[in-house]
C-alpha cells in the first residue's frame, strides 16, 4: 500500500473517530492495568460496570490483596475467565509491591513479565496511562487493519510490527483507537457495513466485496 493511500486512510479515520478515547474507565495506571487484564474476551462496557464497583474501595495493589483471591473473584465473576483473571491479578499485585514499590512499570519488557499481561495489555497501558506511542492489536485492530490493507500479517505480533512501520509514530496511539472504533461501529466481524463505509474506495476487502456484488 502506498504512503499516500495510508495517509488518506488515516485522515479519514481521524475525521470519523478523532474524538474517541480508550473505552475503559480509569483514573490511575494501576486501574487501567487491572481493567485491561479484565477486558480479555470481555466487552469494555461489562468491564466498566465491574470496575466501577471494584475500584470504589480496591484501586491499589494493597487493597486488592486485602480482598484476597476469593473476594476478588466474587467481584469480577461476570467478566468471564474470572478464576484465571483473579489469580493473575493477585499475583500481579504481589509483584508490583515486591519489585516496583507498588507502581506500574512503564516499559514493555517489564510489563509483560506481570501475570496476565501480554503485549496488547502492555501497549494499552503504555499508550493510555503513560502517553508512550504504542499500537495495541486487539481483535478489532487485527481484523480492520488486515481488511483495509494496512497489514497482512497472520499473527498479532506481525500485524503490530507492520502497523508500526506503515503508521507514523506520532499517530500510533491515536490510530489504535481509530481502528478499534471503526471495528465496533462499521467494520464489524460479521456483516461489515461496507456500503456505508467512508473507507470503501481505499479498502482492499471493501473493493473485493463491491466487485463481487
Amino acid at each position: 500500500m502506498t504512503k499516500k493511500k495510508i495517509e488518506q486512510i488515516l485522515t479519514t479515520l481521524e475525521g470519523l473517530y478523532g474524538h474517541e478515547q480508550c473505552g475503559l474507565d480509569f483514573n490511575t495506571p494501576f486501574e487501567l492495568l487491572i481493567a485491561t487484564i479484565l477486558s480479555a474476551q470481555c466487552t469494555d462496557v461489562r468491564v466498566n460496570i465491574v470496575t466501577r464497583d471494584l475500584f470504589k474501595n480496591n484501586n491499589t495493589p494493597e487493597s486488592i490483596l486485602l480482598l484476597g483471591e476469593a473476594g476478588l473473584l466474587a467481584k469480577i465473576k461476570t467478566c468471564g475467565l474470572s478464576k484465571t483473571k483473579a489469580k493473575n491479578i493477585i499475583l500481579t499485585c504481589h509483584r508490583l509491591l515486591t519489585e516496583y514499590n507498588g507502581m506500574v512499570p512503564e516499559q514493555m519488557n517489564e510489563l509483560i513479565t506481570l501475570p496476565g499481561v501480554g503485549r496488547k495489555t502492555a501497549n494499552v497501558v503504555m499508550s493510555n496511562a503513560f502517553n508512550i506511542p504504542a499500537i495495541a492489536v486487539d481483535t478489532h485492530v487485527f481484523r480492520v487493519s488486515r481488511r483495509i490493507g494496512l497489514a497482512g500479517g497472520k499473527t498479532v505480533l506481525e500485524v503490530e510490527k507492520e502497523l508500526m512501520k506503515s503508521i507514523p509514530k506520532d499517530k500510533w496511539s491515536h490510530a489504535h483507537h481509530w481502528l478499534i472504533w471503526h471495528g465496533r461501529k462499521c467494520c464489524t466481524a460479521r456483516n461489515p457495513n461496507c456500503c456505508g463505509c467512508m473507507l470503501l474506495n481505499l479498502c482492499v476487502f471493501g473493493n473485493q466485496n463491491n466487485k463481487e456484488a
